[in-house]
């Protein structure tokens, strides 16, 4: 089932009201578009029966969209045209998918169908159905009387570049449902243009307005009056207070999302000024097109009705604007569900017989005016989990990245071997704040309180302010995955084309070893490369805390690479487009593998020995309390430091500062502070406070300083062999942040759940287990 960001994607390539008209005609003899490469057959009538499967063959897009169309009137339905996929080389169309008129929930009309069929194009040139439902959740209309229609095209102009003028940057706008961000149906009424009472004539940088909404009623008379038509584009909020402190308007030919758009760079930007009144303080006038006649400014309207909202405007009662997955979308602000009703009934009938056999099963469906919205639920070996291993999370929202049909999250955490621990799932009913906020505070219910000290999810507005407002001493990490989509979309020709600029933008980012260091270099990459009118480049630089290794690699995130992510703890077992009936099944299939996997890594370290290469007493004693895999990725920082040196530069009281560099090679230097009072040592290369293992670096020193024993401080618990056993021996690593009664109720819990299974394993293995329990029982000192 598509999401809001989808759909709202899509409007691009809808077909718009004035660029298609009447975009159906039925007419009495179709032209037979079956081009198709098929074995289909056509009845007495002449009209084609070939139904469409996957690797059915198209000379073009169109082509497979009208193919569809016929099948579509045939079987008693219609369609729209869903998203499409461009090629991250040259933008050209790649994939296009057309799906059921019924599909989302926008309209009272729309069930959310699933049924759709999807095209790809191959290098012969040709479009090749790939994906294809054809499963409806819906009755057909009559399809017996009605001749197959034929869809009426115009020709479009072919896509350019802007010849001049400002460069699109920035994040790319969306339209609400209507197809191409013009709705002819809803329009300003003569006198309340008249009535604006504001400016007339044209735009000039300086022009000052009483509010927003003035502006863009100023911007769209001038448009119409010059020839053209308008949308809104992208806005900026204030991060104090989040009141929208800049709006742009554009030409409704900006972008390429859709054949009648070429790329047009002219636009109207207007600033909030401390006065509450709006000035334009940027302006582009050109356009790359010809213009249209001339109208009636009253007869033309943009997207959005009447307008846009303005805080403490009536205008666009039912509209908002919200960063998505793609940039800024027009998205109604009734919320409504993405989850299909089915859903709902077999999930709870799911959780209730879980809640039977774990009595540590936690559930929530959130209810809004008597109907679902968002579902939560995680089991006690979850529960448990995050209890031990909830420092440092992912909020996996895969879904997000294409089609889908189930909006499927999970909070997923690294466990004591390196591998995903599943911490949580959700299903999202819509991509709102309100959504992202009462499932993160689900999660804390949940989780007894747990509140992590880092989280990598989406840069998203909503999902911002979200964590903000839930986890608000939470380290807010951007995903690797958004980050690189939105950098090709920003920054890609530069990138691709200019070697220079990809080499010194990479070493900016991922060499700075200072913020002093790192400001200088991305202004220097400001100026030389012309991105100062770049407003997806400014908006990352403000938000570098989030994203740049510098930044974020003082905060604990387990290890997770900068770079990239965490494994998929589904991986292919369960995706976005999992059919409703193979859910759960491979749900719990994935979470036996997982945990089977885990269980491995458990005996292995309970149970092997990994081998010594050093006679360092440190060596033997992580050997002795880390699991096999992080004592190997200790093992190997520590035989690295022998070919570092360490040189004293510097002794302040007990504190000594060493710096530390690889033997012949002088470009990496790091400094290490030690103090010999406490045996506290920090480096510059923040090893330990991201990945919770000691530097080569600090090791180094800690062998100059003839150190035997590492202080249980930089052993963490969370990285032990004994991380799930009920004994905590070292409770202080565990941090002052953690609830430790609820890590003592769920790892009893988890031992006892052990205990349980093993003891009815057989009667005899009964009669011991109780007996055991009796003798505990008398040692514990319960009363009878």
């Amino acid at each position: 089932m598509p999401r809001f960001h989808d759909l709202l994607m899509n409007a691009d390539t809808d077909m718009n009201k004035e660029e298609f008209g009447n975009i159906m005609t039925v007419r009495s003899k179709p032209a037979a578009p079956m081009v198709a490469k098929s074995n289909g057959h056509r009845d007495d009538e002449g009209e084609s029966k070939m139904e469409p499967h996957v690797g059915l063959e198209f000379n073009s897009a169109e082509e497979a969209q009208e193919f569809y169309s016929v099948y579509a009137t045939q079987v008693g339905f219609k369609i729209r045209i869903g998203q499409l996929y461009r090629s991250r080389v040259d933008g050209s169309v790649i994939s296009r998918r057309f799906v059921c008129s019924k599909e989302g929930f926008q309209t009272n009309s729309r069930t959310g169908c699933p049924a759709f069929v999807r095209v790809q194009k191959v290098d012969s040139g040709k479009w090749l159905l790939a994906n294809i439902n054809k499963e409806h959740n819906h009755e057909f209309e009559s399809s017996g009387e009605t001749c197959p229609p034929r869809i009426q095209r115009k020709s479009f102009p072919t896509p350019r570049s802007s010849a001049g003028g400002a460069s699109r940057t920035g994040i790319r706008s969306h339209e609400d449902d209507s197809p191409s961000g013009v709705v002819d149906s809803k329009r300003f009424k003569k006198e309340d243009m008249d009535g604006v009472g504001g400016p007339t004539g044209e735009p000039y940088k300086g022009l000052e307005f009483n509010s927003a909404d003035e502006a863009y009623k100023f911007y769209q008379t001038y448009a119409a009056n010059i020839g053209f038509r308008i949308r809104i584009g992208q806005l900026f909020r204030s991060k104090h207070d989040g009141s929208i402190t800049s709006r742009r308007f554009v030409c409704s030919k900006e972008g390429h999302q859709h054949p009648s758009r070429v790329g047009c760079g002219a636009y109207m930007r207007i600033q909030r000024q401390e006065s509450g009144r709006w000035v334009v303080d940027r302006l582009q006038k050109e356009h790359n097109h010809e213009f249209d006649s001339p109208t009636d400014p009253s007869r033309t309207v943009s997207v959005a009705s009447k307008g846009y909202r303005e805080e403490g405007s009536s205008v666009l009662e039912n509209l908002d604007l919200v960063e998505t997955n793609g940039g800024l979308s027009l998205v109604k602000r009734v919320r409504q569900s993405n989850i299909v009703s089915d859903w709902y009934n077999m999930l709870l009938e799911y959780f209730q017989s879980r809640q039977a056999e774990d009595t540590g099963f936690f559930y929530a469906v959130e209810m809004r005016e008597g109907k679902g919205m968002n579902i939560f639920w995680a089991d006690a070996r979850s529960r448990f989990s995050c209890a031990q291993f909830g420092d440092a999370i992912v909020f996996d929202t895969t879904y997000r990245r294409g089609s889908y049909s189930v909006p499927f999250a999970s909070f997923v955490g690294v466990n004591h071997h390196r591998q995903p621990v599943l911490l949580g799932c959700a299903l999202i009913a819509d991509e709102s704040e309100e959504s992202f906020t009462w499932i993160f505070q689900t999660w804390v219910r949940a989780m007894s309180g747990c509140r992590p000290v880092s989280i990598i999810a989406d840069q998203d507005r909503p999902i911002q302010h979200s964590i903000a407002q839930v986890f608000p001493g939470t380290h807010h990490r951007f995903s690797a995955w958004q980050i690189l989509a939105k950098e090709q979309e920003n920054l890609g020709a530069l990138l691709s084309m200019d070697a220079e600029f990809k080499y010194e933008y990479e070493t900016c980012i991922f060499q700075s070893q200072t913020g002093s260091e790192f400001d200088s270099a991305w202004n220097m990459l400001t100026n030389k490369y012309n991105l100062r009118e770049n407003e997806w480049f400014k908006e990352m630089y403000r938000m570098r805390k989030n994203w740049v290794p510098l930044h974020i690699k003082g905060t604990f995130f387990a290890g997770i690479p900068v770079d990239g992510g965490l494994k998929s703890y589904f991986g292919t077992l369960l995706t976005s487009q999992t059919p409703l009936n193979e859910f759960i099944v491979r749900y719990e299939k994935a979470l036996e593998q997982r945990r089977k996997e885990e269980g491995n890594e458990d005996f292995n370290s309970f149970n092997l020995q990994a081998v010594l290469h050093t006679k360092d007493p440190i060596e033997e004693q992580c050997r002795r309390l880390y699991t096999i895999t992080m004592f190997k990725v200790f093992q190997k920082e520590l035989l690295e430091c022998y070919s570092y040196v360490g040189i004293k530069i510097n002794v302040e009281g007990a504190i000594s500062r060493y710096l530390v560099q690889k033997c012949g090679n002088g470009d990496e230097r790091n400094t290490v502070a030690f103090n010999a009072s406490n045996l506290n040592i920090s480096c510059s290369c923040k090893t330990f406070e991201f990945e919770g293992v000691l530097c080569r670096h600090a090791l180094k020193v800690f062998q100059i300083m003839n150190v035997r024993e590492l202080p249980s401080r930089y052993i963490l618990h969370r990285w032990c062999k004994s991380a799930k056993c009920g004994i905590l021996r070292d409770a202080d690593s565990l941090g002052g942040s953690q609830d430790f009664k609820a890590l003592m109720l769920w790892s009893l819990r988890e031992e006892a759940r052990n205990y349980i299974e093993a003891g009815t394993a057989s009667l005899e293995r009964y009669k011991l287990a109780f007996e055991i329990m009796q003798e505990g029982k008398r040692n514990f000192c319960w009363p009878n």
